[in-house]
């Protein structure tokens, strides 16, 4: 079966969720099927990075954005009552590009990620199946309710327009999936219950617990320019450590990750760490004694609490950010909503080593039963092949 997949980012290097989960996807269903990668990019693709899929894919395309034009796209929908980055992300040169490769493949079904890449298929006549990956609008709603003034106006209009493009997908796919019941009750359509659950998975061989000495007590991991993870490094720097500092006045927070925004460098200290860009962050989780994700906004899956799970490090996390992962057992993870929740919870483990070793048993057996590529994209794969027949 030929399966064209349609990105909004390069699936490489993986620093970002909605890149490792088009990655994996990329190479699993590569073991049985032609894969086409048709994909925009912001910054130029270097051969090394094409490198990285070339073993997946028998042809990729990569359409390089104009900032200037995009951001002229964004203006444009502002005045049209349209999602912003839906805007930013529909060129005309992309969606003729779109078209050309698209007729030159011939595919059995088109595969794309995200609403973001809802204009570049529109049209199309082939069968396509569309991956929501997670509700852009639940996330957008909660940034917008942490946010103020112009920034609050203006994600409230891009709210209501990303609620419309969720809507309307429906009307353009043969399938729609995503990566979390939670997720799919936020998409705004009565037949929401017919999205399919794809989930993310673990690459078990890469994360797997390393025996390193703990240099930090608690870690944070994200991809620091994302919004979501800088409110979630700035809690608990600002107000959930200096809960934790009063009982163990020695405790070191590492937070790490890609390119942190300034607001995430000033937290640096005596007592904090922040590491930036690392070549690999599997050492990042192994040195640390607990892995705190204490997300306030934002949605869909998070795959550093798996990777951190998979490498047998105990974790603490909010409500909102597990229930993504979550199917109906014993947590195997600390909960929190509050940074005096959260304090107490990290304490806690801080005191009793064997707390903290059975948890993190705990949540290693969890993620191997639940979260692997294989079975994930063995769904997926039985979804593609079903629109393809259709």
């Amino acid at each position: 079966m030929k399966i064209l997949v349609v990105l909004p980012r390069f699936p490489y290097p993986l620093e970002k969720g909605d890149k490792l989960r088009a990655y994996h996807q990329i190479v699993e269903l590569s073991k049985h099927h032609e894969i086409y990668l048709f994909c925009v990019s912001h910054d130029a693709v270097t051969e090394e990075q094409r490198e990285a899929l070339r073993p997946y894919c028998r042809k990729i395309k990569v359409v390089r954005l104009n900032r200037v034009i995009c951001v002229c796209n964004v203006v444009r929908n502002w005045f049209l009552s349209k999602s912003l980055q839906m805007g930013y992300w529909n060129t005309k040169c992309s969606k003729r590009a779109y078209r050309a490769f698209e007729c030159e493949v011939q595919p059995d079904v088109v595969y794309n990620q995200m609403v973001r890449t809802m204009p570049l298929v529109a049209r199309s006549h082939c069968r396509k199946v569309m991956d929501f990956q997670d509700a852009l609008s639940l996330n957008t709603e909660r940034r917008m309710v942490q946010s103020h003034g112009l920034w609050r106006y203006i994600l409230h209009f891009e709210f209501k327009m990303l609620r419309s493009s969720e809507y309307n997908a429906f009307n353009f796919f043969d399938a729609l999936t995503i990566i979390s019941e939670a997720d799919s009750e936020a998409i705004p359509h009565k037949k929401n219950g017919d999205i399919k659950i794809v989930r993310n998975g673990i690459d078990f061989d890469h994360f797997r617990p390393m025996d390193m000495a703990k240099t930090t007590d608690i870690v944070f991991c994200g991809n620091m320019q994302y919004a979501p993870n800088v409110d979630a490094a700035r809690f608990l720097a600002l107000e959930v450590m200096p809960i934790v500092w009063r009982s163990h006045p020695e405790a070191r927070l590492t937070i790490a990750g890609a390119t942190p925004k300034a607001a995430v460098r000033r937290l640096e200290g005596p007592k904090v760490t922040v590491t930036g860009t690392v070549d690999d962050i599997r050492p990042c989780y192994a040195q640390a004694r607990i892995f705190m994700a204490p997300m306030r906004i934002g949605s869909g899956m998070q795959n550093k609490l798996l990777e951190a799970m998979a490498m047998g490090i105990p974790c603490i996390t909010t409500p909102l950010a597990w229930h993504a992962a979550s199917v109906g057992t014993d947590d195997p993870v600390a909960l929190g909503t509050t940074a005096e929740e959260l304090a107490a919870a990290a304490c806690a483990l801080l005191d009793d080593e064997q707390r903290r070793r059975e948890l993190a048993d705990r949540a290693m057996a969890f993620v191997h039963e639940h979260f692997s590529w294989q079975k994930a994209c063995g769904q997926l794969e039985q979804i593609l092949t079903d629109v393809a027949h259709l």
